[in-house]
């Protein structure tokens, strides 16, 4: 069983919430680490799928309607965490995704959508 490495998109992109996971030893990349500002969001699950990341992001409906896509089209990614905007402190999101990580496999968590508010 693999960890699982996470993909931050650009709107998820906290300083605090990356040394906070890479504290921790997450391995984590950002989309601005990437050179992926700006793109568009199926840009931004393409790469997290082609670099074997699960991609974290706020952005709950686009994601959440591009997972359908692939699903739809016989796509793979390699999972998304999804969560509500402004909702959680850095120190509730680190801990829901610890928690997370900790009972996902990266193979658990292929073409997988989990909801950040399920992980108290």
């Amino acid at each position: 069983m693999s960890l699982v490495r996470l993909y931050i998109d650009e709107d998820s992109m906290s300083h605090a919430f990356l040394r906070a996971l890479r504290s921790r030893n997450v391995a984590v990349i950002t989309a601005l680490e990437a050179g992926m500002i700006e793109c568009a969001d199926l840009q931004h699950l393409a790469f997290a799928a082609e670099h074997d990341c699960v991609l974290y992001s706020f952005n709950v409906r686009d994601f959440y309607g591009l997972h359908i896509a692939f699903l739809n089209q016989d796509k793979s990614h390699a999972g998304l965490i999804l969560a509500r905007q402004q909702h959680y402190s850095v120190g509730e999101q680190t801990r829901r995704v610890l928690k997370l990580i900790a009972n996902r496999s990266a193979e658990e968590m292929l073409n997988r959508v989990e909801f950040l508010s399920s992980w108290e």
